[in-house]
């Protein structure tokens, strides 16, 4: 993809905006320390442990780009509960000169609510389709996990688009993590940019993206084989035997 097509080019953090960077969430490192970031113009990748907020800084992006903080379209306006921080407010986007047809917010933690409030839309609203036949012929909550989340990809993402997720390896195989792959780089061909946050050494192995380590000394630039998630994986399924004889040590 040629960097005339990129939705998003830059997140800029408005750190003059900001009153005390001793408060939750601008405490946290990845967002203390950022000022500009580069975005890739087909796949970043934001990556580390739990609560290193890179999930707080992808729903940020996501609700400034102006998808519902639970997920969903740009047309889906409900609230489960409102928990999204006010970091989305001191984001500033710098955008390409082409826009989106085309885009969606998915987080693992909330799409029960996505799937109980397409259901909720197609009971109230009487019309040929229906909305929830955009994401596959059976309902979300009629399908497993996994099959939801998979049905959301293939039949609800339609290329030219703008899409951010987080964590979407939560109800895949590694099967389907790999499907997942192919089903990216089609919609990458199709035009499309992707955000992701991720744990998956699989899934942040897509080639020629970017990707960044979100860490104590904050965010990182780092190689896909530099990855803590990567070189853990590795070391663990090439030696497994002696891995469980330490990890199961009395």
């Amino acid at each position: 993809m040629r960097l005339s097509q990129q939705f998003i080019r830059e997140i800029v953090l408005r750190r003059d905006e900001i009153a005390s960077f001793d408060a939750y969430p601008f405490s946290l490192p990845v967002v203390r320390d950022m000022r500009r970031l580069a975005l890739h113009p087909a796949v970043t990748f934001f990556v580390g442990e739990n609560g290193s907020g890179k999930s707080t800084l992808l729903e940020a992006i996501a609700v400034a780009a102006g998808f519902n903080a639970e997920g969903g379209s740009k047309n889906f306006n409900f609230t489960t509960r409102a928990s999204h921080s006010p970091l989305c407010e001191r984001l500033r986007l710098v955008r390409g000169v082409k826009r989106p047809t085309d885009g969606y917010f998915l987080r693992a933690e909330s799409f029960f609510n996505v799937a109980t409030e397409i259901e909720k839309l197609d009971s109230i609203v009487c019309q040929d389709p229906l909305i929830g036949d955009a994401y596959g012929a059976r309902p979300l909550h009629e399908q497993s996990h996994g099959e939801s989340f998979f049905s959301l990809m293939t039949q609800r993402f339609h290329g030219n688009g703008l899409y951010i997720l987080d964590e979407p390896e939560a109800a895949l195989s590694p099967m389907r993590q790999m499907a997942f792959l192919t089903l990216v780089h089609d919609l990458v061909r199709a035009k499309s940019q992707f955000i992701v946050a991720t744990h998956s050494p699989i899934i942040m192995a897509y080639p020629e993206s970017r990707i960044y380590a979100c860490c104590e000394k904050g965010l990182r630039r780092t190689r896909y084989t530099d990855t803590e998630h990567y070189r853990v994986t590795r070391d663990f399924l090439m030696r497994y035997p002696k891995m469980m004889e330490i990890l199961m040590a009395p």
